[in-house]
């Protein structure tokens, strides 16, 4: 995990080596976390694995709710409506 002061941010440069390096830069203000900077690749995974996650869970409710169709029966039904 990499720390920075705010004042670090002038260096661009070294920031985003940083962020290459290690995905994110957390910068701190007065000793207290203010910001998160990420690499676009970072980002992109983290926000790909809470889509996953997001759709895992909606998944999980609605089978405990009972909202799930057997598989089987609805490629049975797709096949009988649509000729399939």
């Amino acid at each position: 995990m990499e720390i920075v002061p705010m004042r670090d941010l002038k260096n661009t440069v070294h920031i985003e080596k940083l962020c290459k390096d290690n995905g994110k830069v957390f910068v701190t203000k007065n000793g207290y976390g203010r910001l998160v900077v990420m690499d676009i690749d970072y980002y992109k995974s983290v926000f790909e694995e809470l889509e996953e996650a997001k759709a895992m869970y909606e998944g999980l409710q609605q089978m405990y709710s009972g909202k799930l169709k057997d598989g089987i029966k609805v490629m049975e039904e797709m096949k009988d409506k649509y000729g399939i």
